[in-house]
């Protein structure tokens, strides 16, 4: 086998409740892994319960890069993550410690890996021509015309997504091709790393759901609630910012707003979660190289520990 002379970089991917954080600081304390979060909402300060965060004592026994970096009003995206963590990235290997990139949002793993696809600038009255026809049609008809123009793209983008759908239809718009012809165009990079990457999960999609609904339990009885009202009376927070189309903060914000009774929240934010994990799980099948450890295993720390000491090496 050929020598990789790259420096070792560790993606611990998985479905939300699959056991990530537990599995990420017990490779660090083990390895001495230095860990990045791979999770789009946990970049925002003040979401803290619903994202289950690492806790502050968590988070002093292995720190997470990329936790806390933005403000609930503000966007984050991929691209910016990438650099972000390309950086942090570059800062460990110097140190001769290994990166270990852990969370469940695969679009930022994606791009991480492969790099991110060229695309044309923001085009501001294009932009707000479309916003104001969302404001008038609704997000739901604009999603309409790019199953039309683009269903590739359409497919996997929520109709509710309004940043990615703007800037999905903006993309066609400026250059008469589909973004999703941009993705499979883009220059896949030369990854400086040799990447390990494992998937944390229950082989059992029972076990998984059972997980998600004691996670929301944990998360209501904790407060996750007064979380999102707190968030909500600030005022310039809104349902069409990233942060608060995250899983569960919508559903929490409709209960708030009288949208359904609270009593359904616990089953609509389990659902919501469940969904996502499916999602999640479809990324993952496609994820090359992959290696599948059941987190319900009861050894299953062992058994990703043994990965990362005989492949890693």
């Amino acid at each position: 086998m050929t020598h990789d002379p790259r420096p070792l970089a560790i993606l611990l991917l998985g479905p939300t409740a699959a056991g990530k954080t537990d599995t990420a600081i017990a490779l660090h304390e083990r390895f001495g892994c230095e860990l990045i979060s791979v999770d789009s909402a946990m970049v925002y300060r003040g979401m803290d319960i619903g994202t289950a965060k690492p806790s502050a004592a968590e988070l002093a026994r292995a720190p997470h890069r990329l936790i806390d970096i933005r403000d609930p009003a503000e966007t984050y995206s991929a691209a910016e993550f990438r650099t972000d963590a390309m950086a942090s990235m570059a800062e460990i290997a110097a140190r001769g410690k290994t990166p270990l990139l852990v969370g469940g949002t695969m679009m930022y793993a994606k791009r991480l890996v492969e790099g991110v696809a060229a695309m044309p600038e923001a085009d501001p009255e294009l932009r707000q021509a479309l916003e104001t026809e969302a404001e008038r049609e609704g997000l739901q008809a604009l999603h309409a015309r790019l199953v039309e123009i683009d269903p590739e793209a359409a497919a996997g983008m929520h109709a509710h997504n309004r940043q990615r759908l703007i800037r999905a239809l903006e993309v066609f718009h400026l250059t008469g091709v589909p973004i999703s012809e941009h993705w499979r165009r883009q220059r896949r990079e030369n990854f400086p790393y040799r990447l390990l990457s494992i998937a944390l999960a229950p082989a059992e999609r029972a076990v998984l759901h059972q997980r998600i609904g004691e996670r929301f339990d944990t998360m209501l009885d904790g407060g996750f609630l007064e979380e999102v009202a707190t968030l909500r009376r600030r005022g310039d927070l809104h349902l069409d910012l990233p942060s608060m189309r995250s899983v569960g903060y919508r559903q929490a914000w409709e209960a708030l707003d009288g949208v359904f009774a609270p009593s359904e929240l616990r089953e609509r934010g389990a659902t919501a979660t469940r969904q996502l994990a499916k999602r999640q799980l479809t990324w993952l099948r496609r994820w090359p190289g992959l290696h599948w450890v059941d987190s319900s295993a009861a050894d299953a720390g062992e058994r990703v520990a043994k990965i990362v000491r005989e492949v890693g090496s």
